[in-house]
């Protein structure tokens, strides 16, 4: 089995999670960043990771998802928000869509650290009002993502790949 593990990170976030499923998946395997990424076209399998932007992936990852058609994929993405908040599910769902000629298989969201430039923004915007909520969710990404993170991410790789490998 050819694997392809794509990746876009601003700040290493996506990367540190790629690096570690990277690490456990078998077979002739390949990582790219985003920028750097060959054509899909000869892998049974794409790990492809992005960070959230406007509760989107990235415009990187964005157009290289679009090139994926007719593969085997599984999809990993990191926040600043909670991992569990709305904005991840509709950045998850947002992937799907996108990725809809494909047979998902699975997908990994966790919390990361945000952008410092985007921080300044925030009390700024109209949309990211800086309440003790925001802020205690922004000191908690700066953990991630951390070691338990890494292995939820292999976890749930292990289990995309027994799918494509174990009959039935």
């Amino acid at each position: 089995m050819n694997i392809l593990v794509v990746y876009s990170s601003k700040t290493g976030n996506t990367k540190k999670i790629a690096e570690a499923i990277f690490d456990i998946l078998p077979g002739n395997k390949e990582i790219y960043p985003v920028d750097k990424a060959p054509s899909p076209d000869k892998y049974d399998f794409i790990a492809l990771g992005f960070w959230v932007n406007r509760g989107k992936p990235d415009q990187s990852a964005r157009e290289f998802m679009e090139k994926i058609k007719g593969k085997n994929v599984g999809i990993f993405a990191t926040i600043g928000a909670y991992p569990t908040s709305k904005h991840a599910r509709e950045a998850l769902y947002a992937a799907r869509d996108i990725l809809k000629e494909n047979n998902i298989l699975g997908e990994f969201i966790c919390q990361g650290k945000i952008n410092p430039k985007v921080l300044e923004r925030m009390p700024r915007d109209k949309i990211h009002e800086m309440n003790s909520y925001r802020k205690q969710m922004i000191e908690e990404g700066k953990k991630h993502p951390n070691e338990t993170d890494c292995l939820y991410a292999q976890a749930a790789f292990k289990d995309m790949i027994e799918e494509l490998v174990l009959p039935g």
